[in-house]
């Protein structure tokens, strides 16, 4: 695994080499996030009713995708991007969730950075390319994207 050298609020393009990866985070996933999130944005039986879960296609409660893609997110802004040369991205690729995220789940990220170049047409931001994965406790990988994201470069 790879330290960062910067704290978050200083890290700028430069910081963030290619082949690098990092792990961080921890999130518990409690049934009432799971229920309140489902109920609000993905209200299918298996994420909204406990009961109900038992006799659907997971054998219990599980939080939605895009659940598990927002923990992943808070914990991306948290401890990856820089708070002072994040400048957004155009998407993500390959959004996957292979394993299902139960209530009391222990959630963390690697980030491995695949690509980091400067733009051509912005000289004063690069493009980074970064597969992330989400493990719970039993290191398995609940969630897996290719994400993109533009960083400003170092101010000289």
């Amino acid at each position: 695994m790879t330290e960062f050298t910067t704290p978050i609020d200083d890290r700028w393009f430069e910081d963030y080499p290619q082949g690098a990866v990092y792990e961080f985070g921890e999130a518990v996933v409690t049934e009432a996030e799971i229920l309140e999130y489902a109920r609000r944005f993905d209200p299918q039986s298996f994420h909204t009713d406990v009961a109900a879960a038992e006799h659907g296609p997971f054998g219990g409660l599980v939080a939605s995708g895009w659940h598990t893609a927002g923990v992943m997110m808070r914990m991306f802004v948290d401890h990856f991007l820089s708070s002072v040369s994040s400048l957004g991205s155009p998407g993500m690729d390959d959004v996957r969730w292979p394993r299902p995220v139960r209530p009391g789940d222990k959630l963390r990220v690697r980030a491995t950075i695949e690509e980091a170049r400067l733009s051509k047409s912005k000289p004063d931001r690069g493009l980074m390319r970064t597969f992330l994965e989400v493990f719970n406790a039993d290191d398995e990988v609940v969630m897996s994207a290719h994400a993109v994201n533009f960083m400003a470069v170092r101010p000289k």
